[in-house]
Protein backbone atom coordinates (compact mmCIF):
# COMPACT_ATOMS: atom_id res chain seq x y z
CA UNK A 1 0.00 0.00 0.00
CA UNK A 2 1.56 3.56 -1.07
CA UNK A 3 2.16 6.03 1.99
CA UNK A 4 -0.50 8.60 2.40
CA UNK A 5 0.46 11.69 0.95
CA UNK A 6 -0.07 15.05 2.96
CA UNK A 7 -0.75 18.16 1.64
CA UNK A 8 -0.01 20.82 4.63
CA UNK A 9 -1.39 23.90 4.11
CA UNK A 10 0.48 26.74 6.73
CA UNK A 11 1.12 30.95 6.23
CA UNK A 12 4.45 31.40 3.96
CA UNK A 13 5.19 33.77 6.18
CA UNK A 14 4.67 33.27 9.26
CA UNK A 15 5.10 29.58 10.36
CA UNK A 16 7.57 28.17 8.05
CA UNK A 17 10.14 26.84 10.75
CA UNK A 18 7.27 24.61 11.38
CA UNK A 19 7.48 23.32 7.62
CA UNK A 20 11.07 22.92 8.24
CA UNK A 21 10.65 20.88 10.71
CA UNK A 22 7.94 18.70 8.89
CA UNK A 23 10.57 18.83 6.28
CA UNK A 24 13.19 16.94 8.51
CA UNK A 25 10.39 14.66 9.19
CA UNK A 26 9.14 13.67 6.13
CA UNK A 27 11.42 10.18 6.09
CA UNK A 28 8.50 9.13 8.15
CA UNK A 29 7.71 5.22 7.08
CA UNK A 30 4.18 6.14 7.18
CA UNK A 31 3.28 9.65 5.76
CA UNK A 32 4.90 11.76 2.82
CA UNK A 33 4.29 15.16 3.47
CA UNK A 34 3.55 17.59 0.15
CA UNK A 35 4.63 21.32 0.27
CA UNK A 36 3.98 24.11 -1.47
CA UNK A 37 6.67 26.77 -0.83
CA UNK A 38 6.20 29.57 -3.46
CA UNK A 39 4.13 31.56 -0.68
CA UNK A 40 1.77 32.92 -2.57
CA UNK A 41 1.84 36.96 -2.80
CA UNK A 42 -1.49 37.88 -4.68
CA UNK A 43 -4.83 37.86 -3.64
CA UNK A 44 -6.46 34.80 -4.04
CA UNK A 45 -9.45 36.10 -6.01
CA UNK A 46 -7.18 38.16 -8.28
CA UNK A 47 -6.61 37.40 -12.33
CA UNK A 48 -2.79 36.29 -11.11
CA UNK A 49 -3.39 33.49 -8.90
CA UNK A 50 -5.50 31.87 -11.54
CA UNK A 51 -2.41 29.40 -12.03
CA UNK A 52 -1.07 29.08 -8.39
CA UNK A 53 -4.93 27.97 -7.53
CA UNK A 54 -4.71 25.42 -10.57
CA UNK A 55 -1.18 24.51 -9.02
CA UNK A 56 -2.24 23.90 -5.87
CA UNK A 57 -5.51 21.74 -6.33
CA UNK A 58 -2.93 19.31 -8.71
CA UNK A 59 -1.12 18.66 -5.85
CA UNK A 60 -4.25 18.16 -3.50
CA UNK A 61 -5.58 15.87 -5.80
CA UNK A 62 -2.29 13.63 -5.60
CA UNK A 63 -3.05 14.15 -2.07
CA UNK A 64 -5.14 11.75 0.50
CA UNK A 65 -5.12 14.43 3.51
CA UNK A 66 -4.77 18.05 4.31
CA UNK A 67 -3.00 19.05 7.53
CA UNK A 68 -3.32 22.85 8.45
CA UNK A 69 -0.54 24.30 10.74
CA UNK A 70 -2.85 26.85 12.85
CA UNK A 71 -0.31 29.67 13.51
CA UNK A 72 -1.15 33.11 14.83
CA UNK A 73 -1.99 34.53 11.63
CA UNK A 74 -4.01 31.29 9.41
CA UNK A 75 -7.39 32.52 10.54
CA UNK A 76 -6.50 35.72 8.28
CA UNK A 77 -5.47 33.73 5.57
CA UNK A 78 -7.37 33.67 2.68
CA UNK A 79 -5.14 30.99 1.16
CA UNK A 80 -5.56 29.16 3.50
CA UNK A 81 -9.08 29.19 3.98
CA UNK A 82 -9.12 28.74 0.34
CA UNK A 83 -7.04 25.64 0.30
CA UNK A 84 -9.35 23.97 3.10
CA UNK A 85 -12.65 24.57 0.96
CA UNK A 86 -10.99 23.14 -1.83
CA UNK A 87 -9.93 20.01 -0.15
CA UNK A 88 -13.64 19.80 1.10
CA UNK A 89 -15.08 19.55 -2.28
CA UNK A 90 -16.15 16.55 -4.50
CA UNK A 91 -13.04 16.10 -7.10
CA UNK A 92 -10.50 16.09 -3.63
CA UNK A 93 -11.84 15.03 -0.98
CA UNK A 94 -9.05 15.20 1.45
CA UNK A 95 -8.99 13.67 5.11
CA UNK A 96 -8.49 16.77 7.58
CA UNK A 97 -6.50 16.96 9.88
CA UNK A 98 -4.78 19.75 11.77
CA UNK A 99 -2.53 21.47 14.98
CA UNK A 100 -2.27 24.60 16.78
CA UNK A 101 1.00 26.12 16.91
CA UNK A 102 -0.32 27.44 19.84
CA UNK A 103 -2.98 27.39 22.41
CA UNK A 104 -4.73 30.67 21.76
CA UNK A 105 -4.34 30.78 18.22
CA UNK A 106 -7.70 30.66 16.57
CA UNK A 107 -9.33 27.87 14.42
CA UNK A 108 -10.38 28.84 10.72
CA UNK A 109 -13.85 28.31 10.46
CA UNK A 110 -13.42 25.60 7.58
CA UNK A 111 -12.03 23.19 10.41
CA UNK A 112 -15.04 23.66 12.76
CA UNK A 113 -17.80 20.69 13.13
CA UNK A 114 -16.35 18.93 10.13
CA UNK A 115 -14.42 16.07 11.79
CA UNK A 116 -11.51 17.32 11.75
CA UNK A 117 -8.47 15.31 13.32
CA UNK A 118 -6.55 17.20 15.98
CA UNK A 119 -2.82 17.20 16.85
CA UNK A 120 -2.88 17.78 20.36
CA UNK A 121 0.57 19.52 19.98
CA UNK A 122 2.81 20.37 17.36
CA UNK A 123 4.96 16.80 17.64
CA UNK A 124 5.92 14.45 15.22
CA UNK A 125 3.87 11.54 17.07
CA UNK A 126 1.50 13.36 17.69
CA UNK A 127 0.79 14.48 14.21
CA UNK A 128 0.98 11.12 12.84
CA UNK A 129 -1.63 10.11 15.62
CA UNK A 130 -4.00 12.93 14.05
CA UNK A 131 -3.51 12.02 10.69
CA UNK A 132 -3.85 8.12 11.06
CA UNK A 133 -7.37 9.05 12.66
CA UNK A 134 -8.55 11.75 9.49
CA UNK A 135 -11.33 11.02 7.88
CA UNK A 136 -13.44 12.51 5.14
CA UNK A 137 -16.32 13.79 7.98
CA UNK A 138 -17.97 16.64 6.01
Amino acid sequence: MAKPKVFVSYDHSEDVHYKRLLQAWDANAHFEFEFDSRGPNVPVDSAEAGPIRASLTKKMKEATHLLVLVGQETNDSHWIEWEIARAKKDDVKLKLAAVKLARANKTPTGLLNVGTSWATSFNRDRIVEALRAAKIGY
